[in-house]
This record gives C-alpha cells, structure tokens and sequence, in this order.
C-alpha cells in the first residue's frame, strides 16, 4: 500500500503541474493567438492524434497490463518488451509516412500547421511510458514530464508573441511531446534488454492489442473528434471555445487519471497473484475517494464557470463559460467508469465489456454530434459528451455489479453530492454578487473549498468512515514528526 501511494503522490505532483501551468499558458496564447488561431491548432492537433492513435492501437493499456504482470521474470519480461515494441516500431512508420502525405497531398489549408505536427506523430514511435508505468516507476515518468513541460512554457512567453506566430506555438508543442518521449530511452537498459524475436513472437501481440484498441478509437471519437467535426460541420472558433472549455475540465480530471495510472499496474499484478479480496478492497476506497473529489472537481467548476471564463480567457471566449457547465456533469461518469475499467475490467481481461461499452458511448456521441452540431455548434458537442460518458458508465456499473457494488458505494456518499451540489450555489451567488474578477475567483475558490471541506469532514466523522481514520491517522503522524 505503501507504494501505491507513492506512485499517486508523485503522478499527483504532475498533476498539480499540469494545473499550474495551463493557469499560466491558457490565458496568454488565447489572448495572443485568438479563438480562431487556438481552433487551427485544436483541429490540425486532434487529426494528427489520430494517426498517432491508429498506429499506437492498444498497445497503451495492453503494454502495461503486459509489462505488469511479467515484470517478476526478468526473462519474460525483456521478451515481452521486445516484441511489443517491434510492433510499434513497424505500425509507427507506416503511421509518420502517412502523416506526410496526407500533409502534403490531402490537407486543403493549413498545410505547414499540419506539417510541424509531424514531430507529434512521430513520438508516438519513441512513447515507451507503458514500460514504466508497467514497472511501477512513476517517478520517474513524472521527473521527465515535470521538466519537459516547465521548458515548454518558457519557450511559450519567449517565442510566441502574436496570429502569425501560430506556427511557432505549433512547433514548440509538439516538438516538446517528441522530446519528452526521447528522455526516457536514456533509462530503458536500466530495466530491459531487447531481445531478437521472432515474427510469431510479434505478430501474437495483433488480437488482444485490436480489441483494446476498439475501445480506444471508439472513446476518441468524443474526446478528439468532437473537435474535427466542429471544425468541419461549424467553424474554427468554436473549436476554440470548445477546446479551451474542455482544456479546464481536463485540469483537475488529471487527479483522477493520475489514480488510474497508478492503480492499473498494481491490480494487474494483484490478479496474476491471486489476491483478489485485497483488490476488491481498493476498489471500494477508489469509488468512494473519487465520488468526493469529482464532486469538489465538478460542482466547483459549474459554480465558477460564468465568472472563470471571461477573466481567465479574455474576450471573445465567453461561450466557453455554458460549455464548461455542461462538460462538469461528465467529471463523475468519467470518475466512477475510470475506477472500473482500470482496478477491475482491464486488470482481470474482462475486455470485452470494456470494449462494447466504449463502442456504444462512441455511437451515442456520433448520433448525438450529427443531430446538434449544425444548430448547436460546441454546445451540441457538449451535450453528445454527456450523454456519451453517462452510457459507457452505466454499462460498466450494470456489467459489474455482481462482483463489484459501485451503486452501493455512491449511493452511501451521496450527501457529499449534496454538500457539493450547495458548494455550488454559495460560489455562484458569490460571483454575481462581487462581479467579474480575479479577486471574485480565489473568494470563490476559497470560501467554496473551505465549506465542502468542513461539511464533508463533518459527514466522515459522523459516518465514522474508514477515510475519516486514515485522515486522522495521516494528521497524527504529522504531529509527531513535527513535535519530533
């Protein structure tokens, strides 16, 4: 247990960075750049993610499970790498050369954009981080992430000044993904050594990589290509709106991912060790840890939306405000569908639900898009994600609910959905009675904060909740150290 908080203390760090930093970046480039530049980038970006998706297939999920339960047998563990790296390796040349021509010969507009994506493409064939995530070393995925990004942001302020440095942005973005997966080669002798494998050895990764690839290109398509059918069936500013709204919603969510990462490796293990009760009890502290934190995450940022939008963005991005409402409700069925997938349906390859659940809520968001995005542009959008996340939830939920009583759990911490829900209202209130501000946002922030976290805490003792004595725990401990 130990180990496993750890690793969520370090990804938490880089997810605190991640917050940090687009508080910094976020305002500046769509101040400098404007909604339509920040659109060409969005869009470019999100088709170049899907030739990167494409080539990467399952090899994400399938790499870490893999490397995970394997990771005890040096042996296995050097062949497996090898053969699911050389995999990679053929689908990502293919994947880059593509890239190019389409580039080149297939893009009506905004050629040199698409181009200087190339290097974007091209780290998906350097991206290795299932090895390490596999190997539980987040340490140090997190140092290289930490740095790489820091480096980023200064070439950010330096170099991107105005519009027609739209270019400029493009390449420092994705050039900074190419190098972030090159650092970590200087580490992979450290844990592995390649071994020459034999056709059959790579080409038997093919079936569980596709089938847990279907769920990847089916979850993209209400995650990226939301953006590309705005930017086709609308215009290139409501991509901006919709991406930058979708930019704020993914800040804190990285809490979340940060738990699954962390937690995917460690069930896998426990499952090939057989120590199934000690899973099922994680899971239970992981429903309930993350019911309390998407409730802060998603009731905070509908309650700050209106005020948040126009301060942090500037003007012109103001109907990102109702996008970022609408796109808070999904923050619980992401949450509550994380937990699943990565603690019990991926860890005991019970792919299969995995993959038919993702493939309806692709289906459902496509349907939904086509329907309201022609009268309803990024709204329509936001909408389609809804309901999109709320179907592969509930699918996963039902699918479990046998072995796994995720309803049970949420229901026993729903008046922390309650004390959210009135966290809210006082942020809301609290904006229209001060007016737009910087000084209106770190007041709602804080008074918000301070009452879900007074109410909730009361709720815990109340309950007598196995969190409340981990908290008590956790505070006594501190109190030695520092009387020590």
């Amino acid at each position: 247990m130990e180990s496993v908080k750890k690793n969520f203390i370090y990804n938490t760090i880089y997810q605190i960075l991640l917050v940090i930093l687009p508080l910094i970046t976020a305002p500046y480039i769509s101040r400098t750049l404007g909604a339509n530049a920040v659109g060409v980038y969005s869009y470019t970006n999100s088709v170049a993610y899907y030739f990167i998706l494409i080539a990467m297939l399952g090899i994400s999920n399938y790499g870490n499970r893999t490397i995970a339960s394997v990771r005890d047998d040096k042996e296995k563990l050097n062949e497996k790498f090898s053969s699911i790296y050389s995999l990679q390796f053929i689908l990502f040349i293919i994947a880059i050369i593509s890239y190019v021509v389409y580039s080149l010969f297939i893009a009506s507009e905004n050629n040199m954009i698409f181009l200087l994506q190339t290097f974007y493409v091209a780290s998906g064939l350097l991206d290795i981080s299932w090895l390490f995530f596999g190997l539980e070393q987040f340490k140090l995925t997190v140092f290289r992430n930490v740095v790489i990004k820091i480096l980023t942001v200064i070439s950010m302020f330096i170099f991107v000044k105005d519009i027609s440095d739209l270019w400029i942005y493009t390449l420092i973005m994705s050039l900074g993904t190419f190098i972030s997966q090159l650092y970590l080669w200087f580490y992979v002798k450290k844990f592995v050594t390649f071994k020459k494998v034999s056709f059959r050895n790579i080409t038997e990764n093919i079936k569980p990589i596709i089938i847990l690839f279907i769920p990847v290109i089916a979850y993209s398509i209400y995650k990226v290509m939301d953006k590309i059918m705005l930017g086709n069936i609308s215009n290139y500013s409501e991509v901006g709106y919709y991406n930058n709204a979708e930019k704020i919603i993914n800040i804190p969510m990285g809490i979340i991912t940060a738990l699954g990462t962390v937690m995917l490796p460690r069930m896998s293990n426990m499952v090939a060790n057989g120590k199934n009760d000690k899973s099922k009890q994680y899971i239970s502290l992981s429903v309930k840890l993350v019911t309390i934190i998407s409730s802060a995450i998603a009731f905070g940022l509908m309650g700050i939306s209106n005020v948040f939008t126009p301060v942090f963005f500037g003007e012109g991005f103001e109907p990102s405000a109702k996008i970022i409402y609408l796109l808070s409700i999904t923050v619980f069925f992401i949450s509550w569908a994380n937990v699943i997938r990565t603690q019990y349906l991926m860890p005991n390859n019970y792919d299969k639900i995995y993959v038919i659940s993702t493939v309806v809520g692709g289906i459902v968001n496509l349907i939904i898009n086509l329907l309201l995005i022609p009268k309803y542009a990024a709204v329509g959008a936001a909408i389609g994600t809804i309901f999109a996340e709320f179907s592969v939830m509930i699918m996963q939920v039902f699918a479990v609910r046998k072995e796994i009583p995720v309803l049970k759990y949420i229901f026993e911490y729903m008046p922390v959905l309650i004390i959210g829900f009135c966290m809210m209202f006082i942020v809301n209130w609290l904006g229209t009675l001060i007016g737009d501000s910087i000084v209106t946002i770190v007041v709602q922030i804080l008074v918000g904060g301070l009452f879900f976290l007074i109410c909730t805490l009361a709720f815990l003792a109340i309950k007598k909740d196995e969190f409340w004595r981990m908290s008590k725990n956790m505070f006594q401990k501190m109190l030695k150290i520092k009387v020590n």
